[in-house]
This record gives C-alpha cells, sequence and structure tokens, in this order.
C-alpha cells in the first residue's frame, strides 16, 4: 500500500468518525481567528476560547487593537501562557495589517507568515478556514498521528508539511487536519492511545498498542 491509498483511507476513516470537520477556536472574523490561533501557541483551545469572548469585547475591530497599549492587552490573555510575547506580537501584526494590508487580513501563506508571531501553521489555519484553500497544519496531533499512521516522518512541522503535500488530495487537506484534532484529543492521544477504538487501526503503520 502506498502512502496515497493509505492518506486516502485515513481521510475516509476520519470522515465517518467525525463529519463536522470545524476549527476549534471560537471566532467570528479572520482577525479573531488570526489572534486566537497566536494564542493556542503552547495553550489549549479551550483556555484561549475563555479568554478571547473578554479580548474581543474589549477590542472590537483592528482599529482598537491599534490604538491599545500592550500593557491593555496582557492581563486578558495572561492565563495563555506567554503573555507578554503574545500581547507584543498581537499588537504589532494588527498594525502591520492596517500599515501593509489595508486592514485586510491576506490569503497567501507568504504575506500572512510576514506577519510578527504568525509562522505557517497560523498561516495554514487561516488560509484554509478562512479563504478555503488547500492548507496542512501540522500541529503535534498531526504530527503525531500521521507518524504512527507512516504518511510522515520526523517531528519537523515544515518536513511534515511538505511530505502530507504531496499526499493529500489539495481539497480535503483543511478538513482532514481538523479531524486529526478531534482524533487526537479522543483516541490517538500522545499517551495510552485507545487503538482498539481507532477506526484507522486495520492499516495503522506504528500501532502503539496492539488493536
Amino acid at each position: 500500500m502506498t502512502k496515497k491509498q493509505r492518506a486516502i483511507l485515513a481521510i475516509q476513516a476520519l470522515k465517518k468518525e467525525y463529519p463536522d470537520a470545524i476549527c476549534s477556536l471560537t471566532y467570528a472574523d479572520p482577525l479573531q481567528l488570526l489572534i486566537a490561533t497566536r494564542l493556542s501557541a503552547q495553550c489549549t483551545d479551550a483556555r484561549v476560547n475563555m479568554v478571547t469572548p473578554e479580548l474581543f469585547e474589549r477590542f472590537p475591530n483592528l482599529d482598537a487593537f491599534c490604538n491599545a497599549a500592550v500593557e491593555e492587552i496582557e492581563p486578558i490573555i495572561h492565563s495563555c501562557g506567554l503573555y507578554k510575547t503574545k500581547a507584543r506580537d498581537i499588537l504589532a501584526m494588527c498594525r502591520m495589517l492596517k500599515s501593509d494590508f489595508g486592514g485586510t487580513v491576506p490569503d497567501t501563506i507568504e504575506e500572512l507568515t510576514k506577519l510578527p508571531g504568525v509562522g505557517r501553521k497560523t498561516a495554514n489555519l487561516v488560509a484554509g478556514d478562512i479563504y478555503g484553500k488547500p492548507a496542512v497544519v501540522t500541529d503535534t496531533h498531526c504530527i503525531r498521528i500521521c507518524g504512527r499512521l507512516g504518511l510522515s516522518e520526523g517531528k519537523d512541522p515544515f518536513k511534515v508539511e511538505m511530505q502530507l503535500k504531496k499526499i493529500l488530495p489539495p481539497e480535503e487537506s483543511n478538513d482532514f487536519c481538523h479531524r486529526l484534532v478531534l482524533h487526537g484529543r479522543t483516541v490517538c492521544t500522545a499517551r495510552n492511545p485507545a487503538c482498539s477504538k481507532c477506526r484507522m487501526k486495520e492499516f495503522c503503520k506504528n500501532p502503539v498498542q496492539a488493536p
């Protein structure tokens, strides 16, 4: 079985398990998704979703963020961790959006990654969820599960992204990554994965425990 064949089987299996492939971050517009994704670094999406309602109420649009002081943002996002760096990045990215991009969140990986604090994971998520472009979001769940399935090798996010782009149908890649997050939280966990309950156990190359 080739990697492409195994990828198709994985896509089909996860579609049955998780019909609704949606981002677990709560947002109302492209800017909110961009900011929420920056906050999610080394933090759970659940925690981010607890923080963002107050943040977006206090700063409801780009201009509000641009006119803010970093000291105003820090206490609101404190519980997300790395709050000083994240607050600085949020303020800087908003000001660059206004000065360099006419206040619009860009739709390409190349332009998105020019923004302070925005790496390829964030850029892919925004490009995929907001603009419907083919995207591969190589977060910890994606890297772990695809490695176990034999779809990718190594743990470098960029290398895994490039490997998966070669074997995933572009129209399926974004939803596939969302489903990997759901699967990684409930079945294929980092420790003690429930391999016996996994829809992909028949073709998984590296099961952690006997099915």
